[in-house]
Order: structure tokens, then sequence, then C-alpha cells
């Protein structure tokens, strides 16, 4: 078994830092759930987009480090590791932010994993074989495939999509948002992946 993942809103949750950072600029009123999706349509109603995309260079450059991990993830990858699963990380990212700052957003994305422990003798003892950014969709997807990975999360229903169906589909919904009905497993919950793989 070779078991991949998606990075953004799969392994890291970003709800609480993206309202964090919104209120602080002012944009939204603090009525707004903590909710990534939300605050996005909100400012798009009101013709920001620029200003939405300015702030997820923020949140995933300079501001990533304030971003926590989904309850059970790092539990969870630690149980998998000692049953000798082999895991990589599989993620679609651009290098810089397409406004703002130029943050570089894969050393960022490194650093965030480099505090949890991924790579640490105590952690998952992971090296730079097992951490993947691909710049589109589709060199993604080819790395899934090169890879040779057995099953794959990801949060993205239209990933799942271009994935061959020779590879186990792993939907991660935690917020019970399933819009369509497909033949993929559904993770709500990290701590019931080792469930779902048996």
């Amino acid at each position: 078994m070779m078991l991949g993942f998606d990075f953004d809103n799969t392994l890291i949750r970003y709800d609480e830092l993206f309202q964090k950072v919104v209120l602080e600029s002012k944009l939204v009123p603090g009525s707004l759930p903590a909710d990534k999706n939300a605050i996005r349509n909100y400012l798009y109603r009101l013709n920001m987009e620029d200003e939405w995309t300015r702030i997820q260079g923020e949140v995933y450059g300079a501001r990533i480090n304030e971003a926590r991990p989904f309850d059970g993830m790092l539990e969870t990858l630690r149980s998998l590791k000692k049953a000798r699963i082999k895991m990589c990380l599989v993620s679609h990212k651009t290098r810089t932010p397409y406004l703002g700052p130029s943050y570089d957003l894969h050393q960022a994305a490194f650093d965030w994993l480099t505090r949890q422990g991924f790579f640490d003798d105590q952690g998952l003892c992971w090296g730079e074989g097992h951490v993947f950014f691909e710049s589109t969709k589709e060199a993604k997807v080819r790395k899934i495939v090169s890879l040779g990975c057995t099953h794959y999360i990801d949060d993205l229903p239209e990933i799942l999509k271009m994935l061959p169906d020779r590879i186990t589909k792993i939907l991660f919904s935690p917020k019970d948002k399933i819009k369509e009905q497909n033949d993929w497993l559904v993770l709500r919950s990290w701590k019931d992946l080792p469930s779902l793989l048996l």
C-alpha cells in the first residue's frame, strides 16, 4: 500500500486563521463564521476578489505557522508509520502568490511540516522524497500516479475525478458537505482513517 494525501485543507486547517486575518483587516463582520469558503464567498459578493487573493497569499505564506493541523491527523499518521504503511504528500501549490508579497509558498509549507514533526526522528521521520508540491493540478495527478499511490486523500472532488480508477479515492469531508455522490470512501475525521484502509 502507498497512501498519498493532499496538504491544504486536508492536513492543515485554515478556517480560524482566515477569520483572524480578515477581522484584523476589517474586511468582514465579526458575525461571519470561521469558514474559509464563507469568507471567500462574502468577499466575492462585494467584488473583492483581489483582496481574497492577497489574503490567501498571506495565510499560505507569512502566517501559515498560525494554522493548525486537523484534529487527530498527526497521531493517525504516526500510527500508520508504526504499521509500516508507506506515505507521501502530493499537493497542488504555486511557488508564489498571484497577488501581494512574493512569499515562497512551498518553503512556507515545508516550514509548517517541520514544525509539526514530519521530518523528526521522533515524528514521521520523512525525507525530501516524501513531499511534492506541483504547480498544476495535472502535474499533481501525474505525480500521484508515478509514485504508485494505491490510495489518495483529498478535500477536492475535482482532483479525485482526475485520478485513474485503480487508485482508491478518499474524500476528506470533515464538515459533511458532500454535494455529489460517488463511489469514493469518505473520511470525516483523521482518527477514522485506519479503519477505512482495512
